[in-house]
């Protein structure tokens, strides 16, 4: 199937007649039409306040671009920065000062007259090539109806058969080709006037990486949060009990047996809730890749790990906050899979910093067969390492070994 307009006019004419391309060329001919007649009537009490006339291109714009959506088989973006939040005048004048502002005017312009007029002669012709189609119809309904072609008068349905085959029907065809074409013309117009530069395309870009940064900072720094109030609160309070409950226990030794049972029993819960609380405020956010980096945090991983590990990172700093938390937990979550599910005897971390890029391998000897697609682990971490704009990449053929790369951008500090 074609995938433009024009690739269609160029295939067999039966082909393209038969096609969807003349009626969405026709829908966004007619459609120009209803915009433009709407348009007019929209402008016309702002010609009480001329100055108001130069953001009429704006909405005009807008909806010039939704319009392109019959003929463009990809939506063209708006190319306006965004707006301020104060609003009002402010954004009354970013808007001024746009280029887009301009050309979108420009447009409005054209299409408000030579695109108007060729649009109207367009349906016209059109029109008066299906009166020729139905010329048989119009005939048989009144058999008095008497149609003049020149010097050639239609009086029967044979006659109005044989202007409407051998006229008509060529007619239809070649309006049908003629809007296409004018179509096909004014959405490459359009898009032309209407589309992002490339000027613009590079300040979106710019914009939503500092929108995707400012995010994974909001996140990071809520992560921390989290952990300072429970470091603080909760596991203080644990702290406090776990001592209270052992000068209780020692006290109640001698007293009476059942008591300090009792006490013992509520001192060694409180112990495993202090220790289960110091694990989960670890896997918030580790205390020690706060303080001393991704490099002594990997380690301390591998010393914590039941099987042998061998670390062998070369970082000559810090890293960004965001970059040494998603390369920890990417390593957390590989060593973790190792020991549960890979039935790994060792496991190599390997990461250097070239080109201000980090990247980072884990390899285990275990059994392998592991498909990312169906854990939510890996899947969670792949989200996590494209939120930051790397990638993340899983081999772990049957029998091993399973090998995890991440690759990120980053500077260090």
């Amino acid at each position: 199937m074609a995938t433009s307009v024009w690739r269609a006019m160029a295939g067999s004419p039966v082909r393209f007649v038969l096609s969807r391309w003349p009626w969405r060329s026709l829908a966004y001919v007619v459609s120009g039409v209803a915009v433009v007649s709407i348009t007019w009537l929209a402008i016309a009490p702002l010609l009480l306040f001329p100055p108001l006339l130069l953001l009429v291109g704006i909405p005009i714009g807008a909806v010039e671009r939704l319009r392109l959506g019959f003929l463009e088989p990809l939506a063209v973006p708006d190319p306006h920065a965004p707006a301020p939040p104060s609003g009002g005048w402010a954004r009354v004048r970013l808007r001024v000062t746009e280029a887009a502002t301009w050309r979108e005017l420009g447009y409005c312009a054209c299409l408000l007259s030579v695109l108007a007029l060729l649009d109207l002669a367009a349906v016209f012709v059109l029109f008066i090539c299906l009166l020729l189609l139905a010329l048989p119809l119009l005939v048989k309904l009144d058999a008095n109806v008497h149609i003049a072609m020149g010097t050639w008068t239609v009086e029967t349905v044979g006659q109005a058969c044989a202007v409407a085959g051998l006229a008509g029907v060529p007619a239809t065809v070649v309006a049908l080709y003629g809007i296409s074409v004018l179509g096909g013309a004014q959405a490459a117009f359009a898009k032309w006037l209407l589309a992002p530069t490339g000027t613009e395309m590079n300040r979106q870009v710019e914009e939503l990486a500092w929108s995707r940064n400012r995010l994974v900072n909001s996140f990071e720094a809520e992560r921390r949060r989290i952990e300072r109030d429970l470091h603080d609160g909760a596991q203080q309070h644990l702290v406090l009990l776990t001592m209270k409950l052992g000068l209780a226990e020692r006290q109640l030794a001698d007293a009476d047996g059942r008591a300090g049972q009792l006490v013992g029993e509520a001192h060694e819960q409180a112990r495993l809730a202090l220790t289960t609380l110091r694990d989960q405020i670890r896997g918030i956010h580790p205390q020690i890749l706060t303080d001393f980096g991704l490099a002594e945090a990997v380690r301390e991983l591998a010393e914590r790990c039941p099987i042998p590990v061998e670390v062998d990172l070369d970082l000559p700093g810090r890293l960004p906050p965001e970059i040494e938390s998603t390369a920890y937990f990417v390593v957390s979550e590989a060593l973790t899979n190792a020991v549960r599910h890979a039935a790994a005897t060792r496991i190599r971390i390997s990461g250097r910093l070239a080109e201000q890029r980090l990247a980072l391998t884990i390899v285990d000897d275990g059994r392998g067969g592991a498909e990312p697609s169906l854990g939510t682990g890996m899947r969670g971490l792949a989200d996590r390492v494209a939120v930051v704009a790397g990638t993340l990449e899983i081999t772990s053929p049957q029998g091993g070994p399973t090998t995890v790369r991440i690759d990120l951008p980053c500077r260090c500090e």
